[in-house]
């Protein structure tokens, strides 16, 4: 079974305030007369379900088509949060033991892509630093960032620095239980950029 975790992207689609949003240019259309519909996106790359690059927020860091692909692909763990708005998810909030090198939140805290609400939560530090310890070398979540809305110097974003931890943003995660899946999220070979679109999904594991 497959769990796909991208929102749809299309101009309905919110993105960070300021950032660019998706715009279609549609460049020929057959239905107008042309032999071919050729289109062109405009848009951020921190757009829908996302991977940030290093560089997004380290000086002279890695940019996304440095990254190892390793990250984006493998087992991964689903964890449903119970966490306020607004606020941060601490160690003591994991509802179980870390079983896999990749684990991503639900929070329940921006439940609808199309309509931005900046009261969502993210992570302490503190408990990246306790994800890197057990192993982990990707965390995801299901609101727009791993640090709060009004942060400015994004604690979580610099421990997942210091520990080379890949972060994956904006994933739709309020249908899928908890447990252990296959992640497929792979980042597109964008040189120099700061983040990439993700189509992500989840596969459920076969069991013996």
């Amino acid at each position: 079974m497959i769990y796909d975790i991208s929102p749809p992207i299309s101009e309905r689609l919110q993105v960070w305030p300021g950032d660019t949003p998706p715009r279609r240019e549609i460049l020929c259309d057959i239905s107008r007369g042309d032999n071919i519909t050729l289109s062109t996106l405009h848009a951020t790359v921190h757009l829908g379900a996302h991977a940030d690059a290093p560089s997004h927020y380290g000086q002279n860091a890695p940019t996304i088509h440095e990254r190892s692909l390793d990250h984006y692909l493998g087992p991964c763990q689903v964890m449903c949060i119970k966490v306020a708005p607004s606020s941060r998810i601490t160690m003591e909030m994991l509802t179980g033991p870390i079983k896999v090198p990749r684990l991503l939140l639900a929070t329940g805290t921006f439940p609808d892509p199309e309509r931005f609400n900046k009261d969502f939560a993210a992570l302490t530090p503190e408990l990246v630093e306790f994800l890197h310890d057990h192993g982990v070398i990707l965390v995801g979540i299901d609101t727009p960032s791993v640090d709060l809305f009004d942060s400015k110097d994004l604690p979580a974003h610099k421990m997942c620095l210091g520990h080379d931890m890949a972060i994956l943003e904006g994933l739709m995660l309020r249908d899928v239980p908890d447990g252990r899946y296959e992640l497929i999220a792979l980042p597109l070979k964008l040189v120099g950029y700061d983040a990439s679109p993700v189509r992500a999904i989840l596969r459920t594991l076969e069991t013996p």
